[in-house]
């Protein structure tokens, strides 16, 4: 045991000071992404959920701007990533069945209008679908928000739209009682609106405990997202699993290739870059 643990310090001290070496060596983002972290030569862990949150130039940390949000786009696809949906990814930790080579989750919270007006056009020039959570009390009632009929467009077009509760309220501060109201009645508005059950769930603001995960599969949910930092795979708990969340920062494409492509390894010695 011991020997084992000094050899898995001595491999991530390894890759930190490649990364190190890199961040040192890094400049500006060129055209073409000829980036040195492009060029890692490895991939670690299994699938890798991205979370967005808002598509837009607010100086917000939630906010990636349309620009970085394409190059990103950009990247995955000119270096060969497949979006898949939910119903994949479960039936890949359930049943075993293949993914694509190099899959990769798209996912956004919310339900923001620019999720439509800037994402939506940038997702479908590169061939990616994605799965929005949607707090359904703000859903065509919000100038904010996409509307149902916004929605009802994206999922035509093969995009998968979640729960995220009808209020956004974190559910640990909830009784019971509301917790399962907002457990079913967000996912009764989803069905009322596109005609089926939502079989997925994204907790709002992350917070839960074992209590709410019980209580988000008996409201009839398949799996839930978290905002814990991580790849998911055969390990992972269905109804916790990992997301790597991108938020804007000083080199934000930096940031996002970095999470991309070694969130295990950073999340094992407890980096977050």
């Amino acid at each position: 045991m011991i020997i084992r643990k000094i050899w898995l310090f001595l491999g991530g001290l390894i890759i930190l000071i490649m990364l190190s070496s890199l961040v040192v060596r890094t400049t500006a983002v060129v055209a073409g992404h000829n980036h040195l972290l492009s060029h890692i030569p490895f991939e670690l862990g299994d699938v890798p959920i991205l979370n967005y949150h808002k598509i837009d130039s607010l100086n917000h940390s939630l906010s990636i701007s349309p620009e970085e949000f394409k190059q990103q786009m950009a990247y995955l696809h000119d270096n060969g990533y497949t979006s898949i949906r939910p119903d994949q990814l479960m039936n890949y930790l359930n049943l075993g069945k293949p993914l694509p080579k190099k899959p990769v989750m798209i996912t956004f919270d919310d339900g923001y209008l620019d999720n439509y007006t800037n994402a939506y056009p940038v997702l479908k020039k590169y061939g990616f679908i994605a799965t929005i959570f949607l707090v359904t009390d703000l859903v065509g009632k919000d100038e904010r928000f996409m509307n149902w009929e916004q929605v009802r467009e994206m999922e035509k077009a093969g995009f998968i739209f979640g729960s995220h509760t009808v209020t956004h309220t974190p559910l640990t501060r909830l009784p019971r009682e509301k917790i399962m109201e907002e457990l079913t009645e967000s996912r009764k508005e989803i069905e009322r609106q596109l005609g089926q059950n939502p079989k997925y769930f994204a907790y709002p603001t992350g917070a839960y405990n074992l209590e709410i995960e019980e209580l988000v599969k008996q409201a009839g949910y398949k799996a839930a997202f978290t905002i814990r930092y991580g790849q998911v795979g055969p390990g992972s708990e269905p109804y916790a699993l990992e997301r790597i969340p991108i938020f804007r920062q000083s080199q934000t494409f930096y940031s996002f290739l970095v999470r991309l492509k070694a969130a295990p390894i950073l999340e094992r010695f407890g980096i977050r870059n």
